[in-house]
């Protein structure tokens, strides 16, 4: 498994510093947040972006996070499909292998809500395979469709693309409606990202993003998770994903350090050099 830290972690703080403290606290693997690859490049070369991580020994196993592809405002979506390939290009250019996309549309009213779903979809994993990008299906936890892994692993069957998988964060796993026994409905090779935190004293029907914590400091089921990522031998990236405007304010380089121990810590790489 690879750990890795998110930008969104950092939010607060600017971009390349960011990287570079993550670097200095240990850290060598990153999901990006593409808001702030963006920003960055309205005012840099590509060739800077690729040196930073080039300087810094950086992996960048995977990018966040793509939504709005399945709005049924027509404007609405063609925006997002105009963004989603200028970011499929940009994942290209960085070799970046996974984009993560927000399974964020309205509850289907019929059949055919669904099948439309299913054609956006693997019209979208098509469109990401030809820029030598996997596309993984976030599920979210309070969406009224698609907010459960059952389900988000049944649409990615049903797709049947080799370009689509799925990116299990573990709080929207928590929040929402899905158990543990979902996980055998995945197929092992379906699963192309995971996330990471926890929680701890807050309801789950009350929990917010803001609520989140290191893996392992919480009361969420952080180590059946692992358990279940060494049984199917997964071998991709493991990130701490915290939205908490709390953890925004630590600085990168203290929080990069404390993050990639925890995240170690949790998946049973005690080195550093695991």
């Amino acid at each position: 498994m690879i750990p890795a830290i998110s930008q969104v972690c950092s939010l607060a703080s600017s971009f390349p510093e960011d990287i570079e403290d993550y670097s200095a606290g240990h850290c060598s693997a990153v999901e990006l947040w593409l808001t702030k690859v963006e920003t960055y490049l309205q005012h840099h070369e590509l060739a800077e972006l690729r040196d930073v991580f080039h300087r810094h020994q950086m992996q960048t196993p995977a990018a966040s996070y793509q939504g709005g592809l399945f709005s049924p405002d027509d404007a609405a979506r063609a925006e997002a499909w105009r963004l989603f390939q200028s970011r499929l290009n940009l994942c290209q250019e960085l070799n970046v292998p996974v984009l993560i996309v927000a399974a964020d549309g309205p509850a289907p009213r019929h059949a055919d809500d669904i099948l439309q779903l299913n054609l956006w979809l693997s019209q979208a994993a098509e469109v990401a395979a030809q820029k030598n990008v996997r596309l993984a299906l976030e599920f979210q936890g309070r969406a009224p469709f698609c907010n459960n892994l059952a389900t988000a692993a049944a649409i990615v069957e049903e797709v049947d693309h080799p370009s689509l998988g799925i990116c299990l964060d573990l709080y929207q796993f928590y929040v929402g409606p899905s158990k543990f026994e979902d996980l055998k409905g995945l197929r092992p090779e379906r699963l192309l990202h995971v996330q990471l935190s926890d929680m701890t004293g807050v309801p789950r029907e009350l929990a917010t993003d803001a609520d989140r914590i290191l893996p392992g400091e919480g009361d969420m089921a952080v180590a059946p998770l692992v358990d279940y990522l060494r049984a199917i031998d997964y071998r991709g990236c493991v990130s701490v994903e915290i939205l908490n405007p709390r953890i925004w304010q630590i600085p990168p380089r203290q929080f990069g350090e404390i993050a990639i121990t925890a995240l170690r810590r949790v998946l049973g790489q005690a080195s550093m050099d695991a």
